[in-house]
């Protein structure tokens, strides 16, 4: 007879002392740390130890424990409850309504001599000026009560400001210890981060607390504040001359290297008038058929239906010509950033050193705004189409480059090792193993290049670039509400076209 046994076994998990590295990590001061962080880490949920220090210190205790995330919260947030007070104990409350009170009191003096002048000569504009002078005195009068009633509010500004002061140190006691905890599991885990009580950084947090507090009281508790504190002091002078030596140096660079200029024009140029041989010079029943086709052969019926009703809009409206103008420009722009975009990728994903030289230009390629690199494009280029076309290929090339390095850089290197194992040379890997594998980055990033190539057709028709562009810019000139609507609708069907297109294409190939 088999007899059940029940065997329980209780195993204590083991505690592991970390007093050491609490020492190691609070420095200064140590003992207290080592029993508030021991106390935060046990299973205490209520364990929260005062620390005196930072309520007292502030900012101050943030500083010297390498808290500078806190350090700046908290100085802003103080500085904001000493505003208040300053403003309670000698801000000047009423000062605006009171220098408004003399501006119309003064007003209100120079119409009266202005009309006792017209009153000697017997014009009758004398009586209305006196009118008016004695409206600018109540209106004064009533400034004057409306000073004196914030003078009296003293008392609100003081009481928030010391309220204020008061909870935000309470919160700084109350919860400093939590978040040092915080700062020793993240020390622990990288070493590098501040730790200890450091003198240097006290220091430093000291000189900032010196020079903002006293500055940003004074700017914000004065009534008038002194010039330079308000504005900056400068001479004008500079900005004039750095604009005169930027204005000469386009000049002398665009005749210089006038040959060059007038090469990329010409390349640009040629590519624009096949573009529009195909779609604005052929018949419009034959393009409109063409563009269906391809959206129903390289996507899907649903995509077709939904070209037909587009180019349904714009041909109804005559907006065909411009549309097609747009496309033109977008495909231009388009073209040449894919053509140079997709080999810079590919280099970028070989090269780090390329890829940390080239992130800051495409960083300032993306951000600048359009209006800006439009200057150096017409003092170069002139005006014109082909201008139009590379502001936008300034502006909508960084996707597809920053995609095409990052999919290749995430093709597993796995998969590269076994194409080497079978003897695959550099040229075969990159176009048999990792182009494939990285398609679905480098076709997002052609799509989001086409989609900023039509954000820029507004902004390129500033400088002659025409087209859709050209409809929206007429309609916000002569505020033409409607016209504006359904031009910018017409946009919106050409993005959504070639967007559809693009991923439909590839949402094909996913499915095979």
């Amino acid at each position: 007879m088999a007899e059940n046994t029940e065997i329980n076994v209780t195993e204590e998990i083991p505690k592991i002392d970390l007093s050491e590295s609490f020492r190691e990590f609070s420095g200064k001061n140590s003992d207290y740390y080592v029993k508030t962080l021991s106390q935060i880490q046990s299973s205490d949920e209520n364990a929260n130890p005062w620390n005196k220090a930072a309520m007292l210190c502030g900012p101050a205790w943030c500083a010297a424990r390498g808290l500078w995330n806190l350090f700046w919260l908290f100085t802003i947030a103080e500085m904001v409850a000493l505003v208040q007070l300053g403003r309670g104990i000698w801000g000047d409350l009423g000062a605006e309504k009171m220098g408004e009170a003399a501006q119309l009191s003064q007003r209100a003096h120079d119409l009266r001599l202005e009309a006792g002048f017209a009153g000697t000569l017997g014009d009758e504009s004398a009586q209305s000026s006196v009118e008016i002078a004695l409206n600018l005195d109540k209106a004064a009068e009533l400034a004057i009560l409306e000073a004196q009633a914030a003078a009296d509010t003293w008392w609100i500004y003081l009481t928030v400001g010391v309220v204020l002061f008061v909870v935000l140190r309470y919160v700084m006691g109350k919860y400093a210890n939590r978040l040092y905890e915080l700062q020793y599991s993240a020390w622990r885990l990288n070493n590098k981060i501040a730790s200890g009580f450091n003198v240097q950084r006290l220091t430093l947090g000291l000189v900032l607390l010196t020079v903002i507090v006293p500055l940003t009281l004074y700017r914000f508790t004065v009534s008038s504040p002194v010039d330079w504190l308000t504005d900056v002091p400068t001479d004008g002078s500079y900005y004039t001359n750095s604009a005169n030596m930027l204005e000469g140096w386009f000049d002398s660079t665009a005749d210089a290297g006038k040959g060059v200029f007038d090469g990329i024009t010409a390349g640009a140029q040629s590519v624009l008038d096949i573009l529009e041989l195909l779609l604005v010079d052929a018949p419009w029943p034959v393009v409109a058929v063409f563009l269906v086709v391809i959206a129903w052969r390289v996507a899907s019926i649903r995509v077709a239906i939904f070209t037909a009703a587009s180019l349904f809009y714009i041909g109804f409206l005559g907006l065909w010509e411009a549309s097609m103008v747009s496309i033109v420009l977008v495909g231009a722009a388009a073209f040449f950033c894919i053509l140079i975009g997709i080999p810079l990728g590919i280099w970028f994903s070989r090269s780090e050193r390329a890829y940390a030289v080239a992130r800051p230009i495409l960083d300032l390629m993306q951000t600048i705004p359009p209006f800006v690199y439009l200057i150096p494009i017409i003092a170069f280029f002139g005006t014109g189409r082909v201008p139009g076309i590379l502001a936008t290929i300034i502006f909508a090339m960084p996707p597809v480059v920053r995609l095409t390095a990052l999919g290749l850089r995430q093709v597993p290197r796995t998969v590269i090792e076994a194409a080497v194992a079978f003897g695959a040379t550099k040229w075969k890997i990159l176009i048999g193993v990792e182009l494939p594998l990285a398609t679905p980055a480098i076709m997002t990033g052609v799509n989001q290049t086409i989609l900023m190539s039509l954000s820029m057709v507004v902004i390129a028709s500033l400088i002659g670039a025409k087209g859709l562009g050209q409809e929206v810019l007429t309609a916000l000139q002569y505020v033409a509400k409607g016209q504006g609507i359904l031009a910018g609708l017409a946009i919106l069907f050409c993005a959504m076209m070639l967007d559809r297109i693009v991923q439909g294409r590839f949402q094909r190939q996913e499915d095979q």
